[in-house]
């Protein structure tokens, strides 16, 4: 591996904003100081730049296998390096479903060769399926991917006795997707009987998967967890109703239940179904900006734990079908750091909470091994972006397969302008360098 000297970066980590330089070697974070002598076989001048961990994000469907019409890990990882992501948790509900620790590992070995990031990958679990389940390794795995909700084939857990059973036994983390499928169900019965399956439209998805359907469904998962003693971890809260179901008065490393937010569900509200349609179509559903300004709230006062994107990409002729045929998802992972930027720029949150919630607490939360903080020995995996070079999303600047997002024709306040991966420059100056930077993660676990 080369070595990278990174001058005069103003440094964002672990609450505090510091100039000094960063010199990596072997793919590790070697020396953090100031005018620091050293040799390297490559320097950065960031004099101006602010240098933040790499985004983790613990929640990305990147499609492969058996849907890669849409997206898959080659295509989407290059997405995620661009945008300041350095590691993804991918999950389970690809073609065939990820069931058996055979299929897990066939994802495994894809990733080996095409991941530009980091990554991991969620064992799926299902009705029929705990021996699998409990064979899954917690040193090697970031979790347990329970749907408890409507979901892709097999995999939508509804058997009280498997949840019980999962709850109780599962040897590392267990995320849940958190919607009731029989409040779900009724409410879309009412609907279609009142305006008939045509008439459906794209503002009825939150009232359809209600804020009811979500609450009942998180608020059992939490009871299931206390019951059991269970490491669960709550995906994609999505209404304010939920968040008083997450302490915020003890430390994250205490925490047996955890909570994460997205950036579509803190950034889009039911207003903007008028002029962005499908294309903000998301399970759980975008809901109200109460709503959204609750989860932020909540995120900043620690209820929230983390931020991801649940990256989910469909093709434009899938997500052009009418409202009750269009798929659920969108692609997100490219530009979830300028939108949090974004946010910084209108004072909704701060550079240092940005970092704390995309990067330092999502390898505290997973106990990733030796990422997500600006540390000595930790790997290097780093972002340097401009806060004052505006940029603006275009179809011809996607790099997610899908060749749309929910942000086309947005000036962000930010550009990304050099991402590392794991010690390596996996992009810089709005291009990509092509070679498998990315790593398989680790779990001090």
């Amino acid at each position: 591996m080369s070595s990278i000297l990174i001058k005069s970066a103003h440094i964002v980590n672990e609450g505090t904003t510091t100039v000094a330089d960063v010199y990596i070697r072997n793919g590790r974070i070697e020396k953090i100081g100031s005018e620091l002598q050293v040799k390297a076989d490559k320097e950065i001048d960031a004099t101006g730049l602010h240098l933040l961990p790499g985004l983790i994000d613990d929640q990305v469907h990147f499609r492969e296998p058996g849907l890669t019409h849409k997206a898959d890990i080659w295509h989407e990882s290059r997405a995620a390096v661009a945008g300041g992501t350095t590691s993804f948790m991918e999950m389970p509900n690809t073609v065939p479903n990820t069931l058996t620790q055979e299929l897990l590992q066939d994802k495994y070995d894809i990733a080996a060769k095409n991941a530009l990031a980091n990554y991991s990958f969620f064992m799926g679990a299902a009705n029929d399926n705990l021996e699998e389940v409990l064979r899954t390794d917690p040193r090697k795995v970031c979790g347990i991917k329970v749907f408890m909700g409507s979901s892709t084939g097999n995999m939508l857990v509804d058997n009280e006795k498997a949840l019980e059973g999962i709850f109780a036994n599962a040897p590392t983390l267990v995320a849940t997707h958190c919607e009731d499928e029989a409040t779900i169900k009724a409410n879309l019965a009412i609907f279609k009987e009142q305006y008939g399956e045509e008439g459906l439209t794209i503002q009825m998805h939150p009232l359809i998967r209600s804020e009811e359907a979500c609450y009942l469904s998180s608020s059992k998962a939490v009871e299931l967890a206390k019951k059991n003693n269970t490491r669960l971890h709550i995906l994609h809260i999505s209404t304010g109703k939920e968040t008083a179901l997450f302490r915020n008065d003890i430390p994250l490393e205490q925490k047996h239940i955890t909570a994460e937010a997205c950036i579509h569900h803190m950034w889009f509200s039911d207003q903007d179904y008028a002029a962005k349609g499908n294309f903000i179509k998301w399970n759980p559903a975008v809901k109200t900006a109460s709503d959204r300004d609750q989860i932020v709230k909540a995120l900043l006062d620690g209820h929230i734990d983390v931020i991801a994107t649940d990256h989910a990409p469909h093709t434009i002729e899938e997500k052009l079908q009418p409202y009750h045929t269009a798929p659920s998802g969108g692609p997100l992972v490219q530009h979830a750091l300028q939108a949090l930027l974004d946010m910084v720029s209108q004072g909704r949150m701060t550079l240092e909470q940005l970092v704390q919630k995309s990067a330092h607490n999502t390898a505290i939360c997973f106990q990733i091994e030796d990422r997500g903080f600006i540390r000595e020995g930790y790997w290097a995996d780093l972002v340097l972006v401009d806060l004052h070079k505006p940029y603006t999303v275009s179809k011809s600047n996607i790099l997610s397969k899908c060749g749309w997002s929910p942000f086309e024709g947005h000036t962000f306040t930010s550009t990304v302008e050099h991402t590392i991966v794991s010690g390596q420059l996996a992009y810089t100056g709005g291009s990509l360098i092509e070679y498998g930077a990315g790593q398989r993660l680790l779990f001090n676990r």
